[in-house]
């Protein structure tokens, strides 16, 4: 365990991404140890989610509690399975030569970004679910951590694909001399330099081109769709006071219909 949770550090840090790390066009990364962490994540961000039905119900809702901790890995495992496919099919259409496996590896890895972040609000999640009683405030304010968490791992994800396509790049380029070692050693060295030092960090000097930005800027569109429906088809995650407990609701309206009521109650 201690073993993958080093690896998730090293995702964090930059050091599994670096143009260095990432030599045979792949992200070399344990997937089924961080997908365990992953699901860890997601309890203890779920777990903090559900403080709200202890706090703001009478007597409290520990059912509540158990419920949104099991429902937050499930919606990022269920997220991941639908829309594997395509970030597949968008990948090849990009250009990538990525294999299967190296998608999915590249998938977890953004996957365990997201989690991570959203498991460090978990406090924040804490402490206004036990200051506040207002139930429309607290379901936007977790949309809103869900939705930062969401962004920092998709933009992971772009920047990696952007690295994995330099080094398809510098694979493909013929290889230097041998009568002119010193250049094929500047060469290394300018890598060296270009090497972003953090996960999210652009490589200096390099553009990804606008019809890989544009294919990769669809497929996040079409992640955030899926993720934002697939929250409300598992809701509740929060638990609103003024109705029983139930694991699941009926399905009805859909989640940007529901976020836009909740703003206009917040207000009222």
């Amino acid at each position: 365990m201690w073993r993958w949770i080093k690896e998730l550090d090293r995702v964090l840090r930059g050091e599994a991404t670096r143009l260095s790390a990432l030599k045979g066009g792949t992200i070399r990364i344990p997937a089924i140890g961080l997908t365990v962490v992953i699901v860890l994540l997601g309890l203890l961000a779920g777990f903090c989610v559900g403080w709200f039905a202890i706090f703001n119900r009478t007597p409290p809702e520990y059912r509540q509690v158990l419920a949104s901790a099991l429902k937050v890995p499930l919606l990022f495992l269920l997220t991941l399975a639908v829309t594997f496919p395509s970030l597949y099919v968008f990948n090849a259409l990009g250009g990538s030569r990525l294999s299967l496996p190296s998608v999915f590896r590249l998938l977890i890895a953004a996957m365990s970004v997201t989690l991570a972040v959203l498991a460090s609000f978990g406090p924040i999640t804490a402490f206004f679910a036990v200051s506040t009683e207002n139930y429309s405030f607290m379901v936007l304010l977790n949309v809103a951590l869900f939705g930062v968490a969401g962004l920092l791992g998709l933009v992971f994800l772009l920047q990696t694909l952007h690295r994995l396509s330099l080094i398809d790049e510098m694979t493909a380029l013929p290889p230097l001399p041998s009568a002119q070692p010193d250049a094929g050693k500047d060469a290394a060295q300018s890598r060296g330099q270009n090497d972003p030092a953090g996960a999210l960090d652009r490589v200096p000097g390099h553009v990804l081109g606008a019809h890989v930005k544009a294919v990769f800027r669809c497929w996040i569109v079409v992640f955030a769709l899926v993720g934002a429906q697939m929250a409300w088809v598992l809701r509740p995650f929060i638990g609103d006071p003024r109705l029983p407990f139930v694991w699941l609701r009926p399905r009805q309206s859909n989640f940007f219909e529901a976020v836009f009521h909740t703003i206009q109650s917040l207000f009222r």
